[in-house]
């Protein structure tokens, strides 16, 4: 996104549009003020006319060179300092030469001074200030509008790309899944109706309730736990599948879709082939505004090598997802030795 400069800088400021209806207020204010709020005669129309062109060279001065090339740059200092010399400057050359400049091109008129040389500074500074108000007040009006609009068509790209993400569960999983209802299936064992049970609630979650913007641990946790059993039944040593959490408020609200990733890839590259020695551990915990969660399984290096496709719900794509869901909030690391393999994710400062 534009910064703020260069977003007022480059407003869609009509110059030919702000300046017809500024000078046509500016003069009309002016000729009620020099008649007297009486029907204004043509010496009026003509003093107005006049005075007017006074303003208008410090006005534009500081409206298209002042401002843009000094406030806006925040030089403040020299800002304030060239803005009184142009008050100053100009109110001087008005109260010199203006009566005598209006007498000269118009001889057959009498005008009267209606300003004395202090109400004519106090008019000048009075002027460049509200007319630098205005401008200002422009350019901040657009600057919200158009920050507004990129906010928007930002927060419809994340959801765009998180929805994308979301969908990205692995379909290896669900083919994983289906071969183990039907092995359970084909050998009539009592434990068919309960893995289908714990794979459509995995499902359901995945499909309906990572669609809301945020879910509790308590929702996320139930999941987790649910696929975690559904995982127990394909693998013979599921004792060494242990999960646990400390979690002090249920309530508190995450992004979905941002743990069971993690979990997933445990499961898909720690407890593979006829590997020795398998576990996974998984921790969760959750204490006032920060979330850790932990995860350490067995690790053979040759063989994670063999099958290197992070496609779906990769590693690319988690961090991918936690940068845009937490930007600047999140620590994600990766560390590995010679038999074991760590995922720790960090999530800071969740708004609850």
């Amino acid at each position: 996104m534009k910064n703020k400069d260069s977003i007022l800088v480059e407003n869609n400021h009509n110059p030919i549009l702000f300046n017809v209806v500024l000078w046509v207020i500016t003069f009309i204010v002016l000729l009620l003020n020099f008649s007297e709020n009486k029907i204004p005669k043509t010496i009026d129309y003509i003093y107005t006319s006049s005075f007017i062109i006074t303003i208008i060279v410090p006005v534009v001065l500081n409206l298209y060179i002042f401002i843009p090339f000094l406030l806006k740059k925040e030089k403040y200092y020299l800002f304030l300092i060239i803005f009184t010399l142009n008050i100053v400057v100009f109110t001087q050359l008005n109260i010199w030469f203006f009566n005598y400049f209006i007498d000269y091109l118009f001889p057959d008129y009498y005008f009267i001074s209606y300003h004395s040389n202090t109400k004519l500074i106090t008019f000048f500074t009075i002027f460049l200030v509200v007319t630098t108000l205005i401008k200002l007040a422009e350019d901040w009006f657009y600057f919200n509008k158009k920050e507004k609009q990129e906010l928007k068509i930002k927060n419809q790209q994340i959801q765009a790309q998180l929805s994308s993400l979301r969908s990205q569960i692995n379909p290896h999983f669900l083919f994983n899944s289906l071969n183990v209802i039907y092995a359970l299936a084909i050998e009539k064992k009592e434990e068919t109706k309960d893995a289908i049970v714990k794979l459509s609630d995995v499902l359901r979650y995945v499909i309906y309730d990572a669609s809301t913007p945020q879910v509790t641990l308590k929702d996320e946790i139930k999941l987790l736990n649910n696929y975690i059993e559904f995982q127990k039944f394909r693998h013979r040593e599921s004792e060494k599948i242990k999960f646990s959490y400390n979690v002090i408020n249920d309530d508190y609200t995450i992004y979905p879709m941002l743990l069971l990733p993690l979990l997933e890839n445990s499961f898909k590259y720690g407890i593979k082939g006829n590997i020795v020695d398998i576990f996974i551990n998984i921790n969760l915990t959750q204490k006032d505004d920060e979330i850790t969660f932990y995860i350490e399984n067995n690790y053979v290096e040759e063989l994670l090598n063999k099958d290197n496709d992070y496609s779906g719900v990769g590693i690319v794509n988690i961090k991918r997802n936690l940068e845009i869901v937490y930007p600047n909030k999140h620590e994600f690391t990766i560390s590995k030795s010679k038999n074991t393999f760590v995922v720790v994710l960090k999530l800071f400062n969740n708004e609850n």
